[in-house]
């Protein structure tokens, strides 16, 4: 009997104390920002995000991403409803993802608490990791055919009808961790988490590896991957094509590297040549990953690095979602930008930009990639000048 006693007083005190610091709280105006928000789990329909969201808005700007490739997203996670609308963890998801920001910014944009806003984006990253196969998946024997085709094509020789995919590894800047931080050191000189990715001949990525620290070799990368050591890709007479960080392969699959180079004869030279056509397919796809997604890939990502490949495989899910839907920069966007670079180097040949790229900045935030290359040629006309290479393929603008 004593001893309930005790911890009967003890419950009461531990009561009003809580209720002095609420009332404290109240006084010192702490919780006016939350109880100016309104009911609890409702949405805001004054908030300009959802306003031009429901009522038809174009969501590219804000969302990087179209209308369709959206509604696609929300029908994969339309079972994780958390009591707020279908759409709307999904909506604050993408929206942080596009801009990078803290959560603080993204709450207050979707008018909702800070907790809410960290819950829903590692609820909704969670959903897409568990149903990322459905959208990051090996083709099966007529998408390979198709394949085969596209890579054929892009080489501009036959001999590379049988490629079933391009591989290559990219880095993701990251804050250092307190612990275990050079082990993220690479080679490039930051602090990053890498991944390994296969893609066809669209840029679609077919097979992902996300998770290891930047002082990985991308060969170990390649012996750890699950498809490598179960074979599971390619199927046999296919094989996969990479650069000179890969090894050539035969088995446990089949892997096509350049030759080093100085190469001794011209029959290497045009190899390597048709190789790299057919190969940089997935360094185009990185850039387009990376510009649509510039707030991720461009800058320092400041989670915790247990989250970052939750967000990167994120990330990777929505672009293969875009390309399903024919996402891309449309064809009427590509020509207007098309004339903006024309004028810029007209004024770069005229002398009234000091260099291409200040007359560029006002392409700033288009996700565009540039590849400059300098031409030294005995013509006065090019002399000296920076050429401007335009790739049109597949509706995606690369520059």
């Amino acid at each position: 009997m004593p001893h309930r006693r005790v911890l009967s007083a003890l419950r009461r005190r531990s009561a009003r104390r809580l209720r002095y610091r609420m009332m404290l709280a109240i006084d010192l105006g702490l919780f006016a920002d939350v109880a100016s928000r309104g009911p609890y789990c409702r949405v805001n329909p004054n908030v300009p995000l959802l306003h031009l969201y429901f009522n038809g808005g174009d969501t590219s700007k804000d969302f990087r991403v179209s209308r369709e490739s959206l509604e696609s997203l929300i029908q994969l996670v339309a079972d994780k409803d958390h009591g707020w609308e279908k759409s709307f963890e999904v909506l604050v998801f993408v929206y942080w993802l596009a801009c990078g920001t803290s959560y603080r910014v993204v709450s207050e944009a979707f008018d909702i608490p800070r907790t809410t806003c960290h819950d829903m984006i590692h609820q909704v990253s969670k959903v897409i990791r568990g149903v990322f196969r459905r959208l990051i998946h090996f083709p099966d024997m007529e998408e390979l055919e198709e394949i085969g085709a596209g890579f054929q094509q892009l080489s501009g020789c036959p001999a590379f009808c049988r490629v079933a995919g391009s591989i290559d590894g990219c880095h993701v800047r990251i804050v250092p961790p307190g612990q275990f931080a050079g082990d993220y050191f690479n080679r490039k000189l930051f602090h990053s988490i890498q991944f390994q990715a296969i893609c066809d001949h669209k840029g679609r990525f077919l097979d992902v590896v996300v998770g290891f620290p930047g002082c990985v070799h991308d060969a170990r990368v390649l012996r750890s991957s699950p498809f490598y050591v179960h074979q599971l890709y390619p199927p046999p007479g296919w094989y996969l094509i990479g650069d000179g960080g890969y090894p050539c392969l035969a088995e446990p699959i089949r892997l096509l590297t350049p030759f080093r180079e100085p190469v001794l004869n011209a029959v290497e030279g045009r190899y390597n040549t048709r190789l790299s056509r057919a190969r940089c397919v997935v360094e185009r796809a990185f850039g387009v990953l990376k510009t649509r997604w510039r707030s991720i890939f461009l800058k320092a990502l400041e989670v915790k690095v247990e989250f970052v490949p939750e967000v990167i495989t994120a990330c990777l899910c929505l672009h293969n979602l875009c390309i399903s839907n024919q996402t891309f920069w449309s064809l009427s966007l590509w020509k207007r930008k098309r004339k903006m670079v024309v004028m810029v180097m007209v004024m770069a040949m005229e002398g009234k930009a000091t260099s291409l790229f200040s007359g560029l900045g006002t392409l700033s935030g288009t996700g565009l990639q540039l590849q400059c290359l300098r031409r030294e040629t005995g013509s006065q006309f090019c002399k000296n000048m920076t050429i401007v290479k335009l790739y049109y393929t597949q509706g995606v603008l690369f520059l």
